[in-house]
């Protein structure tokens, strides 16, 4: 157990209540599912975002409402094991196991926020580390329309850098990049990413596995770490001589896991592992074995975009973090948006990124 985990188990806690919040928001046809979890006691508020994909268990989960009782947890790590021992669930089982873990982070995270503000600390006092300034990349998908209003594969990339010219990207490659935009791209923007999503099946984002896409992609971007290939006996001949840049998210959801797949680096999902502990023992064990960990997140609408941010800008600032603004997705790309790497904002008690 890490000696962070050891200091903020030990916090008080009293959890008198909870209650749910929906900020669902459209995207076009698609609906981002998002539930707050607003855990009371004591005078305080803790908070934390249930990221959980599926519209439907979202509506499940507010329709039950708060039918758990916290009241016997006495310190956060009581707290935290009550959690995990509870089906959070509790009328039908999630449509994706994953599931389980995003919203157990949202009440752990909850339960965190809420035992530091009952203690008058923030999160970066207990676990002795100061805030440094984030760095972030902006994750984009390709298509869409050009500075000069003509539709163009890069316009998404052309439009941020028009901002922001110093932007930094995390881009998916798609089976239809061809060697003429692959190169406009490596000509165009610092690609510090590449998210092959070569383990995702039965998803809008799938890729389909092409040994010489992955070639071409891990030569024209020879600084961008390689994430989520599907490794055959084609793709681990192709991806040899990058061996040091591939690194995983989708499959990691423990210190386990981290421990069997991670080489050089991996990309952190606080939500993909769900439990405060497993997240800071992998926080310690990467910092031990010397594997840089970069930030990621789940389309985070509401408290949960901060507190990655807050996590990155302790345990991994320097990093290519996907943690960027939630106005960088916006299709009209806002002005005055903080740029990377970004001042620390965290709030002066709690686990929370300024006032949220």
């Amino acid at each position: 157990m890490s000696a962070a985990y050891d200091r903020l188990a030990e916090l008080p806690i009293r959890i008198e209540g909870y209650e749910l919040t929906a900020h669902d928001r459209e995207f076009g046809d698609l609906t981002r599912p998002s539930t707050v979890v607003h855990m009371r006691g004591a005078g305080q508020e803790g908070i934390g975002e249930d990221v959980v994909y599926t519209v439907l268990d979202h509506i499940a989960h507010r329709d039950a409402g708060p039918v758990h009782d916290f009241s016997g947890a006495e310190t956060l790590g009581e707290a935290c094991e009550l959690i995990g021992e509870l089906d959070l669930f509790v009328d039908a089982p999630p449509e994706y196991e994953a599931s389980r873990h995003y919203r157990r982070w949202a009440y752990e995270s909850a339960a965190l926020d809420l035992a530091l503000r009952q203690a008058g600390q923030a999160l970066w006092e207990v676990v002795e580390r100061d805030p440094s300034p984030v760095r972030f990349v902006c994750s984009t998908r390709l298509g869409g329309f050009g500075d000069d209003g003509e539709r163009s594969s890069t316009g998404p990339i052309r439009k941020r850098l028009a901002k922001y010219p110093e932007l930094e990207f995390k881009l998916d490659p798609e089976n239809d990049w061809d060697a003429a935009l692959i190169a406009e791209i490596r000509d165009l923007a610092p690609v510090r990413v590449l998210d092959l999503k070569g383990l995702y099946v039965g998803t809008p984002v799938d890729v389909e596995t092409d040994p010489e896409l992955y070639r071409a992609v891990a030569g024209a971007f020879p600084h961008a770490y390689i994430e989520d290939p599907d490794l055959n006996d084609e793709t681990r001949k192709v991806l040899e001589p990058h061996a040091d840049r591939i690194t995983w998210d989708a499959p990691l959801h423990s210190l386990a896991d981290v421990k069997e797949m991670a080489r050089k680096a991996i990309n952190s999902k606080p939500s993909r592992f769900g439990s405060l502990r497993e997240l800071l023992d992998i926080y310690e064990h990467c910092e031990r074995e010397g594997i840089a960990i970069y930030g990621g997140g789940q389309g985070e609408l509401e408290c949960g975009r901060g507190q990655i941010q807050y996590l990155a800008s302790l345990f991994h600032p320097d990093t290519p973090n996907d943690i960027a603004p939630s106005g960088y997705n916006d299709p009209a790309v806002p002005s005055s948006m903080p740029t990377s790497p970004m001042d620390p904002a965290q709030s002066e008690t709690g686990f929370r990124w300024a006032e949220e």
